[in-house]
């Protein structure tokens, strides 16, 4: 699911955004096929996905036999769920009734994973950024202007403040990717 192809994300999280969006991912044969192009006539740009429902044989593409969870981290789930054809009939898979609940309890399964690893956001912060987001959305109905207002204001305040987090940490000699794994932050400074 890699490569210039567009992946278009089943499932994404405010927690994690991009970098834990997951999806269906087609298997053919045992592993994942390459990309889809579309043939659009000529032109220097081909379009192409690796999105589970294109792989349906319809236009020379490729049949997918079964589905398993992905997700952009590069984690792959273990379990198969085979696609009945039976079901689906003649249709495009973006239109037949496909059953997704076993990939996404795998990826969710996954995420709880991540979650569990991540560093722990206080109670009462976790509680505020729910609040904020709440808040954000109602002015978005009501007044986008004001919301977009706010949303600039965060992204300015989580610039400066990541900076001075990230800084606290480079003088504890500390970088996210020198943590090993399942160990999290280091403990908070005296």
């Amino acid at each position: 699911m890699e490569g210039g192809a567009l992946v278009e994300w089943d499932w994404w999280t405010v927690e994690f955004g991009d970098a834990h969006a997951g999806a269906a991912g087609a298997l053919i044969g045992g592993g994942e096929p390459g990309p889809v192009y579309f043939d659009v006539g000529s032109g220097p740009n081909v379009p192409s996905t690796t999105h589970w429902s294109a792989y349906d044989g319809r236009a020379g593409r490729p049949l997918a036999e079964a589905l398993r969870a992905v997700c952009a981290c590069g984690w792959r789930g273990v379990a198969e769920y085979p696609l009945d054809w039976d079901a689906v009939g003649d249709r495009p898979l973006y239109e037949a009734d496909v059953d997704l609940t076993g990939p996404l309890a795998d990826w969710n399964a996954h995420l709880s994973l991540v979650r569990d690893k991540a560093a722990p956001l206080p109670d009462s912060l976790a509680a505020l950024l729910v609040e904020v987001a709440e808040r954000l959305t109602a002015t978005t109905a009501d007044a986008p202007l004001a919301a977009l207002r706010a949303v600039g204001v965060l992204e300015r305040i989580a610039a400066r403040v990541g900076r001075e987090a990230a800084g606290v940490l480079a003088e504890d000699g500390v970088s996210a990717e020198r943590w090993p794994p399942g160990s999290g932050p280091p403990a908070p400074r005296p």
